[in-house]
């Protein structure tokens, strides 16, 4: 079944890849297609592998401008934590394709660099040459309105992050991401704004709850000095922490994620 599964996947992938193929060809771009036909056979290589980097070699040199080319070599840079490297290779194929790979190097700046103030600036340079939604991080996590709050949370410009998360969380046919009102409140409990933060933390978890989220609303009912309440949501805290319950990511660690460290000198400290 596992076999069957995998040549299943690699079967769509394939279909998938070849439809972009012809698209560039049925554009008139042969060079752009010629490279794409290249490019397709990368997809039976580990990205780390030197044979995955050399079929991307051979595809720029057949369409120097194929910016997939470009983005698809800066993928393992990025993963093993060759910045200097990833950023040459995404800057080419967002100066290529700037519509399809802004929204990409804007995440990865946010997820993997920490640069938030790049990140800013390449969400709203996206929003300004698009005219359609811009889309989400490359892990699917957030949405780019919401990274664009988060990084100005980051920057320490609170007020500005409030009022962006506020705009896209009553944007009509918005869907709530999984961790968008964990963010809100944690940006009201550090504007010491408890019973707020408590709200947005209680819809949070109706949506996806975690360890993070009950040790944050115990911080805030401990900013109310409702010391019985926040007794149970820390201890509840630490208990779907060892379950395993908590902000996790394969490459990076989630931005207000705690440790489990965090949550045991709390409770020795505060009970």
């Amino acid at each position: 079944m596992k076999l069957l599964a995998l040549s299943t996947i690699l079967f769509l992938f394939h279909l998938a890849s070849a439809q972009n193929c012809l698209n560039l060809k049925s554009q008139g771009d042969v060079k752009q297609y010629e490279a794409c036909l290249i490019g397709e056979s990368a997809q039976f290589y580990n990205q780390f592998s030197k044979e995955y980097q050399q079929i991307y070699d051979s595809a720029i040199e057949t369409c120097p401008y194929f910016a997939t080319a470009y983005h698809a070599k800066s993928v393992a840079y990025l993963k093993s934590g060759n910045f200097i490297e990833w950023k040459k290779l995404i800057d080419k194929a967002v100066e290529l394709d700037p519509k399809e790979y802004l929204g990409n190097r804007a995440s990865c700046r946010f997820q993997f660099v920490h640069d938030y103030e790049g990140a800013i600036k390449d969400i709203e340079k996206l929003s300004s040459i698009i005219d359609y939604d811009i889309g989400y991080t490359s892990d699917g996590d957030y949405h780019l309105d919401i990274v664009k709050a988060i990084c100005f949370k980051q920057i320490g410009n609170n007020k500005k992050a409030i009022q962006l998360f506020d705009l896209k969380l009553n944007e009509e046919g918005y869907t709530i991401g999984l961790y968008d009102y964990y963010h809100l409140g944690n940006l009201y409990k550090e504007e010491r704004m408890y019973e707020e933060a408590i709200k947005k933390y209680e819809m949070q978890i109706e949506i996806n709850a975690s360890a993070e989220v009950y040790y944050q609303i115990a911080m805030a009912y401990k900013g109310l000095n409702d010391k019985s309440t926040y007794k149970k949501y820390i201890l509840e805290s630490r208990n779907l922490y060892l379950k395993g319950n908590k902000l996790a990511g394969n490459y990076t660690e989630y931005i207000d994620n705690i440790y489990l460290e965090t949550i045991s000198q709390e409770i020795e400290d505060g009970l």
